[in-house]
């Protein structure tokens, strides 16, 4: 379990976003999968009530079938960006299937900023999307989806690993529940007591 991609990773996609800027105490919350009726709401609860905007990749699919929580994001000041519209995995997708399923998204967006599903992408969709969007990866993955992880875990992974410019991974889904409603807390306090700020990418 890498909570951190090895440095060799980053050199496959060396223009995409990994981390910001590493000179100052300032890191990203971003948001992955939602929005999620049982789980999104309470994370805008949580983030108005530690005052931090964040940034959220939605699944477009997720979109249409919650406007109404996905206006709220908007409406709360965070920043919303392209997902996919079915959540797809670019390593089992063709290249022209995961092209069309991305830009039937664009609509819900303001920006040009992407991340891929379980940050799998292929080096030719990489080389082609890049000409129109910012892919987004991460510097800290929190796991809070993964069952074998366990709430503590979760909160150690961000703890342990966050440092200036990281970009950070919840993930707003039912799955990440339980471990994300226990780590996200505490990992923003102690963030905080750490004299971090946070930031919209």
């Amino acid at each position: 379990m890498l909570v951190t991609p090895p440095y060799f990773a980053r050199l496959f996609y060396p223009e995409a976003t990994w981390r910001k800027n590493t000179d100052i105490k300032k890191i990203y919350l971003t948001f992955d999968d939602g929005p999620i009726p049982e789980i999104t709401e309470w994370v805008l609860h949580f983030l108005e009530s530690e005052n931090i905007k964040a940034t959220f990749f939605c699944v477009g699919n997720n979109v249409e079938l919650n406007p109404t929580i996905f206006q709220k994001v908007k409406d709360a000041g965070h920043k919303c960006c392209n997902h996919t519209f079915n959540h797809m995995s670019g390593w089992k997708t063709p290249n022209k299937e995961y092209f069309d399923n991305i830009e039937i998204c664009d609509k819900y967006y303001s920006n040009k900023l992407f991340r891929p599903p379980h940050g799998r992408i292929t080096l030719s969709q990489y080389s082609t999307l890049k000409k129109k969007y910012e892919i987004v990866f991460w510097d800290v993955i929190s796991f809070d989806f993964d069952a074998n992880t366990t709430p503590e875990k979760c909160l150690q992974n961000v703890t342990e690993h966050t440092r200036n410019g990281s970009v950070i991974v919840f993930h707003d889904s039912i799955k990440a529940k339980k471990n994300m409603q226990y780590a996200l807390p505490l990992a923003v306090k102690f963030l905080k007591e750490q004299g971090y700020e946070f930031g919209l990418l």
